[in-house]
């Protein structure tokens, strides 16, 4: 187990913890600098909980004991582990602000970077070079990514849809075929109309592409599942680095496929973009 991977690990490890132990991972995580001050009394005392409590939060992540807690978490944070775990606060000034936001973001697309698995991205670039038409869905900031997507269609070389509309969403989807590649973003894959919309296209022969935030029904129903790890939770001061990953992930698919698909269509694209360059130029003075 890697020392620099150990607030992942405390984040993901949240989900199979008892919920007294959530309230120790909470307290580790909202500021690990001043919880590695602490006793193992006063962390306790931090998190109101019992001294157990913390050492059986200690097991759970694989350590014998508070004390090779503490150290392995010194060593995550003298390699260089930003602190974008902080919490924001009320009290914090709108500099403080700003860089926790940038560092969260950073470590995010970090994470969503190293956990990429290349060998489900190559299958999707193949998926997409082998489609005759794709479709986007997605809701809220997935939706976002959605239209992202469809700003890239010149890229990708096939006709490309992306409505906002939930009912459109499902009327296109009705309409693909064995052809036809359905792209569902959702960071939690959980979202029902996404998973429901997502299936009607499989029944119709379309192959499903899924876009997500990890292990969730959505990746199930998919033939390839695109798994965007991020620091994301439902705090009202986090930022939606969830959205920025998918954005990136949009980025390397059409880059990927426009390099795969040969000079004659990357020369395609270069004169395109001299020319829209070029028409959305300022006018001349005559």
């Amino acid at each position: 187990m890697s020392d620099a991977s150990l607030l992942e690990r405390i984040t993901d490890a949240q989900r199979a913890m008892r919920p007294s132990e959530v309230k120790v991972a909470a307290v580790m995580l909202a500021d690990p600098e001043a919880a590695l001050a602490m006793t193992m009394a006063g962390l306790a005392t931090a998190a109101q909980v019992s001294e157990p409590t913390v050492m059986r939060f200690c097991a759970a992540l694989g350590f014998d004991g508070f004390q090779s807690f503490k150290l392995a978490l010194a060593q995550a944070l003298a390699i260089g582990i930003p602190v974008t775990h902080s919490a924001i606060t009320v009290h914090d000034s709108t500099a403080q602000i700003a860089l926790k936001i940038f560092d969260h973001t950073l470590t995010s697309l970090d994470l969503a970077r190293r956990s990429l698995d290349p060998d489900a991205f190559s299958a999707a670039v193949d998926i997409l070079l082998g489609a005759d038409q794709v479709l986007f869905i997605g809701l809220g900031a997935s939706g976002i990514i959605a239209q992202d997507a469809l700003q890239q269609a010149v890229l990708l070389g096939v006709p490309c849809s992306a409505p906002a509309d939930l009912h459109q969403q499902y009327m296109q989807a009705s309409m693909l075929d064995a052809k036809s590649v359905l792209v569902a973003i959702s960071n939690t894959g959980r979202s029902r109309s996404i998973v429901q919309i997502a299936a009607q296209a499989k029944t119709r022969g379309a192959t499903i592409l899924a876009i997500v935030g990890g292990p969730s029904p959505l990746a199930d129903l998919s033939d390839v599942a695109l798994i965007l790890r991020t620091f994301e939770d439902t705090d009202v001061y986090t930022p939606t680095v969830s959205r920025l990953a998918g954005l990136a992930m949009v980025d390397a698919l059409a880059t990927a496929i426009a390099v795969r698909r040969g000079p004659e269509h990357l020369a395609r694209v270069r004169d395109m973009k001299g020319d829209l360059a070029e028409w959305r130029g300022s006018l001349s003075s005559d």
